[in-house]
């Protein structure tokens, strides 16, 4: 089994940042995905960034580009989410999520196979 703990939401004004960290423990894979996703209040749950565990190759969702950068620290098994220049409508619970196949980056929620308990990010405007 894995587990994903998440941190480092919290509630800032519209331009501000926030740094989301996601601690992986337990069963460990050779090459994978980890990605972030947020869910807004009331909407579906959508993508927002992934990294490739191995390569470092990343991808972003077209409304984070040039604002949100994923990082991964291998000694800590952790990946990071910078958010800078937020927006109010960045405003959702974000969760991290690890995807064991060995393929590509994948942007769907069902091609994810763990999942973090969230940690909410609110943006004022």
């Amino acid at each position: 089994q894995v587990q994903l703990v998440e941190s480092g939401g919290g509630l800032v004004q519209a331009g501000g940042s926030l740094r989301l960290s996601c601690a992986a423990s337990g069963r460990t894979f050779s090459r994978y995905v980890m990605g972030w996703f947020r869910q807004p209040l009331g909407k579906e749950r959508e993508f927002v960034a992934a990294i490739n565990w191995s390569s470092g190759s990343t991808t972003y969702e077209d409304s984070v580009k040039g604002r949100f950068t994923i990082s991964r620290d291998n000694a800590k098994n952790t990946v990071y989410l910078q958010m800078n220049s937020l927006k109010p409508e960045d405003t959702a619970v974000y969760y991290c999520a690890l995807d064991i196949l060995p393929r590509g980056v994948q942007v769907r929620v069902r091609d994810y196979d763990y999942w973090g308990q969230g940690t909410q990010v609110t943006v004022s405007s």
